[in-house]
């Protein structure tokens, strides 16, 4: 099993929600988080006054799959959130050794 991590636009993660289920992907964790990257966050006026925004807000999902299933997975998150400018985010992709589903303790792929 792998599981796949993915830093994203926030106004992206509907699109990838949507392609992620018609593929058949199911299970899906959404956490806001905040960070930044070679994006180095930005400037923003307010009332006149300008901040540095250090971190920039981004979404995080996860989910984890079939070994033979990741690289799609990870090519539908490329295609719905690629735009080609700095701040797209980041796939990060790991194994796992098991997995439990805790109501029938069904483990492995079965769990998923």
């Amino acid at each position: 099993m792998k599981k796949i991590e993915a830093i994203i636009r926030p106004h992206k993660l509907e699109e990838v929600h949507e392609a992620l289920q018609e593929s058949g992907f199911y299970g899906l964790t959404v956490l806001e988080v905040r960070g930044y990257g070679r994006q180095k966050g930005h400037k923003e006026v307010y009332r006149g006054s300008e901040y540095n925004i250090d971190f920039v807000p981004k979404v995080k999902i996860e989910l984890v799959c079939k070994d033979e299933l990741a690289e799609k997975a990870v090519q539908i998150i490329i295609e719905t959130t690629k735009t080609g400018k700095v701040g797209d985010g980041k796939i990060f992709i790991y194994s796992i050794e098991d997995a439990i589903r805790i109501r029938t303790e069904e483990s492995g792929d079965s769990a998923l």
